[in-house]
């Protein structure tokens, strides 16, 4: 009697029926690998997308500078009454004592403001026809420190800022471009002695001296030591 091979022909069977199982599972896990690797790589594209979008949207948004006017200037002091080509003036020749940082509610003397200016002071003039609440509303909108705001006869901007070298004609109190002016120039890199004192000089206007002026009324800026 002949020896049977329907052993073998199962075996086999068996044996081809394991391996297609094993190539099933591997091409599941690929699979599964694959769906794995397409989400994470979707959700990089979607932070990336969202973090682009937000550095664009902050920068589109942000006021810009472009109509800042630069000017170069001298800086030698003077006890003469000087003649600026500017006005108002963003530097030049100026008075030894400057200006005691602050909010004056008078027109205040250029050559001392001026030496604010070289100390690293933004100079906030406005219109002396401005309404009392956009005053409020101005002085209420700038730091305490390093500011000089005051009055100033003679503008063709209801509001101008200025700082050593550069200078902002602005449409009103509420343009957004006066914050960015007074971040980037206040004792800005433009500065000749940025941090130099803001106090402890003179509070004169340009109607009197130290003795006739009421004194500022906004905080007084750090005095540390530095050259004038």
């Amino acid at each position: 009697m002949g020896k049977s091979t329907r052993p073998q022909g199962g075996a086999r069977a068996g044996r081809d029926k394991l391996e297609a199982l094993r190539k099933e599972q591997q091409a599941k896990e690929r699979r599964t690998r694959l769906a794995l690797i397409t989400s994470v790589l979707t959700v990089i594209v979607l932070i990336g997308g969202i973090v682009a979008f937000t550095i664009y949207r902050d920068v589109s948004g942000r006021p810009t500078l472009d109509a800042v006017k630069t000017y170069t200037v001298t800086r030698d002091h003077t006890t003469d009454p000087v003649t600026y080509a500017q006005s108002p003036p963003v530097g030049g020749n100026h008075n030894p004592t400057w200006l005691n940082c602050g909010v004056y509610t008078a027109p205040v003397k250029n050559e001392n403001a001026v030496h604010s200016l070289e100390h690293g002071a933004v100079w906030v003039t406005y219109r002396p026809d401005l309404p009392a609440a956009d005053v409020a509303k101005l002085v209420a909108s700038v730091p305490d420190t390093y500011m000089v705001v005051s009055p100033y006869e003679g503008l063709d901007a209801p509001v101008v800022a200025s700082a050593w070298g550069v200078q902002l004609k602005l449409t009103g109190v509420g343009d957004q471009r006066l914050a960015e002016f007074i971040k980037q120039y206040r004792n800005g890199p433009q500065t000749p002695e940025p941090g130099a004192s803001c106090t402890g000089g003179t509070d004169g206007t340009s109607t009197g001296g130290a003795t006739d002026a009421p004194p500022p009324s906004m905080s007084p800026s750090p005095s540390p030591t530095a050259s004038q």
